[in-house]
């Protein structure tokens, strides 16, 4: 039994982490090489039919004025983990349409807002941010090390954290 646990720990721990790109300045390069490819929309293939905003700052001004939660996707497009949650995310129907309802941003890269990374810099990681441009830490994935990560396996968790994030908004403001 003492073997089954270790290796179960040890699973954990690998499943969900993608390392970040430390030379962000490799990937310029790749951008510019001229390969023919479907122009880049700002969905990143997260939902190309949904609104996304461009920048943190505008994300952050349009929860608040629009009284809609906002939801932060930090994911590489390098990282199978972030890749495999994005194919999920993006033919998931009821989340699509749930998607509507909030401000999204997906990101490449890192803000330098450390409250967008509570427990640690890792991809994919989920946030959520009420208009009171509060980070709700308490709507989180199912993994103990990595609070905001979630697996394809864990898409109907995201749904329903996503209408958690709906329904805080109505009885607090």
């Amino acid at each position: 039994a003492m073997e089954k646990s270790y290796v179960s720990t040890f699973l954990l721990l690998i499943v969900i982490s993608c390392a970040l790109a430390k030379d962000v300045g490799k990937k310029d390069t790749k951008e510019t090489t001229a390969k023919p490819k479907l122009p880049q929309t700002l969905s990143r293939g997260w939902g190309d039919q949904l609104i996304w905003t461009q920048t943190y700052e505008e994300a952050l001004f349009r929860a608040k004025h629009s009284n809609k939660p906002l939801m932060i996707i930090h994911h590489l497009e390098d990282c199978p983990h972030s890749q495999a949650l994005k194919k999920a995310f993006a033919e998931h129907k009821d989340i699509q349409k749930l998607a509507e309802k909030f401000i999204l941003l997906n990101l490449v890269y890192e803000t330098t807002d450390k409250n967008l990374a509570p427990d640690g810099q890792y991809v994919p990681r989920i946030l959520f941010i009420d208009p009171s441009l509060t980070v709700r830490a308490d709507i989180t994935g199912r993994y103990s090390n990595r609070l905001y990560a979630y697996e394809p396996s864990d898409i109907s968790l995201l749904h329903s954290n996503m209408q958690k994030a709906m329904k805080f908004l109505k009885t607090e403001l």
